[in-house]
Formats: structure tokens, C-alpha cells, sequence
């Protein structure tokens, strides 16, 4: 089996999650909480065994974007030993902060 790369999340990374989850709790249900939390636990299950799945973000090409769903989007970067999530964007909502 490859080499597990460990994920780190940036303050805003969580920040944004943050944010998601409190859009969410207003417009939605937990059922949409919950997918949230699962899309997040799976993305970061693939990366850390296939760090380059993604492409790479087009105004950025150091960042990888990751769609995990029409509503969810992960920017980030993939060094020698380790993953970083940058951001996160609610598409349904204006870009990361």
C-alpha cells in the first residue's frame, strides 16, 4: 500500500466550515449537516492515499480543487510529506473568504 499523507486544515479551512455548517443549519436540516460532515470524512480518507486525484484549480495552479459535491468545494496543496486544505466553498453561496 502507498504512503498515507497526514491532511492539515488551516484556520480558514475551518472558518469556512464553520461558516457552511451555520448556513446550513438555517436553510437546511442535519440531514445536509451530516452529508457534509461524510463528504469530509471521505474526501479526507482519498487524499491522504491519492493526493494528486484532483486537478489542479485553474486560478491557481499550485491549489488542487476538489468538487466533492454540486454544493461543495476543497482547495488544497500537496507537498513532499503532507496535505493541506487551504478553503472551502458552499457553491451555493459567494466565494471562500
Amino acid at each position: 500500500m502507498a504512503e498515507k499523507f497526514p491532511v492539515f486544515w488551516t484556520e480558514r479551512s475551518l472558518k469556512n466550515a464553520e461558516d457552511i455548517i451555520s448556513y446550513l443549519q438555517v436553510e437546511f436540516t442535519s440531514k445536509e449537516i451530516d452529508r457534509f460532515f461524510e463528504l469530509l470524512k471521505n474526501f479526507e480518507s482519498t487524499i491522504s492515499h491519492f493526493p494528486l486525484l484532483y486537478p489542479s484549480s485553474q486560478k491557481y495552479p499550485n491549489l488542487k480543487r476538489a468538487v466533492l459535491s454540486k454544493e461543495l468545494s476543497l482547495y488544497y496543496e500537496v507537498s513532499d510529506r503532507d496535505i493541506v486544505v487551504i478553503a472551502m466553498q458552499d457553491n451555493r453561496q459567494s466565494q471562500p473568504k
